[in-house]
């Protein structure tokens, strides 16, 4: 059985098996001969001038200040269009239902006594408006032909 596989793949023993052929081994990478390695101690490498710190200290002071400003400027933005918000749902409201107050107990209504009385005895009730037409019709003589 060996001698069969052998013989049936033979031919492409020495053909490269490479899925594509962009894909390629890359070279191994050669150090150039001038490069050194790092010293025992790199304390020497960390030198610092304190030259620049008061620049940088008041760059970031301003940079503070002026984010606090635009925090502040946006907050009272939010608190007024929230404001402005809730006034006109009120408006709303009132237009519906005039003295509503969302935040306040509900509307209960009041009778002024002596116009509310006045003003029932002299109007009649709606059932004596109907029984009083209806007798109108009533009498009324009707022609039949």
């Amino acid at each position: 059985m060996a001698d069969s596989s052998k013989s049936q793949y033979a031919a492409v023993m020495g053909v490269p098996f490479i899925k594509s052929p962009g894909l390629r081994v890359p070279p191994p990478v050669e150090l150039p001969p001038d490069i050194h390695p790092l010293p025992d101690s790199v304390t020497p490498y960390f030198v610092y001038p304190f030259t620049l710190e008061p620049h940088i200290l008041t760059v970031e002071s301003s940079r503070r200040s002026t984010l606090a400003a635009h925090n502040t400027r946006r907050e009272t933005y939010l608190r007024a269009r929230e404001d402005e918000k809730q006034r006109r749902k009120r408006e709303a409201l009132r237009r519906i239902a005039p003295g509503f107050e969302p935040q306040s107990s509900p509307l209960v209504p009041l009778r002024s006594g002596s116009q509310s009385i006045e003003a029932h005895s002299t109007h009649k009730d709606v059932m004596d408006d109907l029984v009083d037409q209806l007798a109108a019709l009533d009498s009324t003589p009707t022609h039949e032909s």
